[in-house]
């Protein structure tokens, strides 16, 4: 492939490539200190280390279990994991990987392509546990010898296939897993989650977790001991924690980050790039949100000017309406867009109320918008303790009420937020989450392939609205059909347009990636100037891969 490579590093060597200065790990004889890692509150934990279960902990992926490369969506580099190599063939419908001969288990035994077909057999047999849909694509997988795996694809999919078989398909010890069934209901606890990665789970209670270096690692042993995941309840006591230097590297939203966090110690650092759009998710199997009018009038009567100031404190600029972090994407966009797609129109409660009226809504004794004695009163879910979202919430809310709809706010765990929009129950075909509205993020990728399919694919990881739409999983089709630039961002355009004038959700923010960091015990950060990789611990493959290539200070 014609692509930026990058080895993921020996513990014993550094290099630079495309620019990027990636740090090396060296040797210290003095009694380094764990690691403190917040990716976000999620209050008590629950000991879940299975990769394919919903609501698995931090540090399950990446620290743990690996996938066979790593595709950076910010540096647009490719790390070698648990594969060395690999090419397509036979018109892109063969795709052949080699794999590493030093990679061990954490309990020893040798990782070998036996384990790749395993892992994909078993979502084959199981397909709950498919939930890339990885299936919908391949014909098979086959090992040659022990350290070499072939894909047969259905149709050709080239970004699919990089993206989901190669780097986001978690690969598991067939010696473990074979007895335990499906992979996405196994219960695996810290003392069971046996992996390849650079950490191995040493440590859990409710309140804390932790990860000790895994001296076998095959890219070398990380330089930091242990790692340390304790539990927080909210966004400000994990604040005060960073800030105070008890926390080392975060994915928090920091109000007033420069004064409340960069000046309370010099080694604070922080970067909040752009990174992804902040939803407001429908259940379309829902007939009163299937409806477009409703939508229409819910995006009309939400001041997101309000969310950005108030519930984001600045540091996240309102979204588009076709749902792309800009200005990531800017080279992605159809050049014919007026602004209508490209900026939201002003708050327009009216407006709102005709849209709901000219569907047949009229308010009721309640002075809510009913139609056939179905008001529209939904609920809207939310982690408790991310108090950014937990305020943009209570904005929403409060626009929608002057409209005449009712929103009951649901703030729950993480693990149960992920359950309650995760796919789960089926209907007319399209798997959907057990809820009315959600507040959530979009993936993002080197392309906005991969914000488009998992989102509004018919097939799509992130499908949590139940869209489905003909035109939108055609276009993607000729996007993955072709390596043709100029052809991808025609089938780009199409898609922009569609999620704009169809609204199967509802855009709010352009997304920051929250990253903080303290450079007092560990240095070889990914930093502004030297952005090597997508830096902070939420995007646990590369978090992992940061962590193991941190250094001491000397």
């Amino acid at each position: 492939m014609d692509k930026k490579r990058l080895s993921v590093l020996l513990a014993t060597s550094a290099v630079t490539v495309a620019g990027f200065a990636i740090p090396a790990a060296t040797a210290t004889a003095k009694t380094l200190p764990p690691l403190v890692v917040c990716t976000s509150p999620q209050g008590t934990y629950a000991d879940n280390f299975n990769p394919y279960a919903s609501g698995n902990l931090a540090g399950t992926l990446g620290n743990v279990y690996e996938t066979l490369f790593y595709f950076d969506a910010v540096s647009g580099h490719t790390f070698d994991l648990l594969g060395t190599s690999y090419h397509f063939s036979s018109d892109n419908k063969t795709l052949t990987v080699n794999l590493r001969h030093n990679a061990k288990w954490t309990d020893g035994k040798a990782f070998t392509a036996q384990d790749v077909v395993f892992t994909f057999n078993a979502m084959k047999k199981y397909p709950d546990a498919d939930a890339n849909g990885v299936w919908q694509h391949l014909a098979s997988v086959k090992a040659v010898g022990n350290y070499q795996v072939v894909f047969t694809f259905k149709t050709v999919n080239v970004p699919f296939a990089e993206q989901y078989v190669l780097g986001s398909t978690y690969i598991l010890p067939q010696h473990e897993w074979a007895s335990l069934g499906d992979p996405a209901k196994a219960k695996i606890t810290w003392d069971k989650a046996i992996g390849t990665g650079p950490f191995i789970v040493s440590y859990f209670s409710s309140q804390d977790y932790k990860f000790k270096a895994n001296p076998n690692y095959y890219l070398g042993a990380p330089k930091v001991p242990e790692l340390d995941y304790p539990a927080f309840t909210s966004n400000s006591s994990a604040d005060l924690a960073l800030a105070q230097g008890n926390v080392q590297y975060g994915n928090l939203d920091i109000p007033n980050v420069q004064k409340t966090y960069v000046a309370a110690n010099p080694h604070n650092h922080y970067y909040f790039p752009p990174d992804n759009e902040v939803e407001l998710y429908p259940n379309l199997t829902n007939p009163l949100l299937a409806n477009y009018n409703v939508r229409e009038a819910i995006s009309l009567a939400i001041d997101r000017n309000k969310l950005s100031t108030l519930g984001e404190t600045g540091y996240e600029a309102v979204g588009n309406p076709i749902s792309l972090p800009l200005p990531n994407y800017k080279s992605w966009l159809d050049p014919s867009l007026s602004q209508s797609y490209l900026k939201f129109p002003a708050v327009n409660d009216a407006k709102a109320q005709q849209l709901l009226q000219a569907a047949g809504f009229r308010k009721d004794a309640n002075g809510i918008y009913a139609k056939n004695g179905k008001e529209l009163n939904f609920s809207l879910e939310v982690v408790s303790g991310w108090s950014d979202w937990d305020e943009d919430c209570l904005l929403i809310q409060q626009d929608l009420a002057k409209i005449g709809i009712k929103i009951t706010i649901n703030q729950v765990n993480f693990g149960t937020y992920y359950s309650n929009i995760a796919p789960t129950a089926s209907a007319n075909g399209v798997q959907v989450g057990k809820y009315d509205l959600a507040i959530s993020w979009t993936n993002s990728g080197p392309t906005p392939y991969l914000a488009y399919y998992d989102m509004l694919d018919s097939n799509g990881s992130f499908n949590v609205e139940g869209f489905k739409d003909p035109q939108v999983d055609q276009a993607l089709n000729e996007f993955a059909s072709t390596t043709d630039l100029a052809k991808q961002k025609q089938a780009m355009y199409k898609i922009e347009r569609i999620a704009a004038d169809k609204l199967p959700v509802i855009p709010l923010l352009t997304g920051a990636y929250w990253y903080e960091y303290n450079d007092t015990n560990y240095t070889g950060w990914p930093t502004k100037a030297n952005l090597w990789i997508t830096p902070g611990p939420a995007n646990y493959q590369s978090a992992a891969i940061v962590m193991q290539h941190l250094k001491p200070v000397q």
